[in-house]
């Protein structure tokens, strides 16, 4: 299952993602059942990759996304339900 985020330019750098993916993921895991979480990020991304490491994920590799989109170079990243719960809080 996938949790992800995406900006507006100006709405960038004021902590708005890490807010919403912190609050997201935590339903994903506690109301949904969850039991592993991914986000698909380009590898040219570099602001995504730290806000996935901000959020305690690892990068697993490079994956596929789904036709038609089944082209873009996209790296997973994610952690579990234990990993997540525990991660150091910001």
């Amino acid at each position: 299952d996938e949790v992800g985020w995406g900006l507006h330019p100006d709405a960038q750098g004021k902590g708005y993602a890490l807010e919403a993916a912190i609050a997201t993921i935590d339903y994903a895991f506690d109301v949904l059942g969850w039991q592993d979480v991914i986000h698909t990020i380009d590898p040219d991304n570099v602001p995504s990759q730290r806000l996935a490491e901000r959020l305690g994920a690892r990068n697993m590799g490079p994956t596929r996304l789904p036709p038609p989109f089944e082209e873009a170079p996209v790296e997973a990243w994610g952690q579990s339900r234990a990993e997540w719960k525990a991660r150091p809080r910001d």
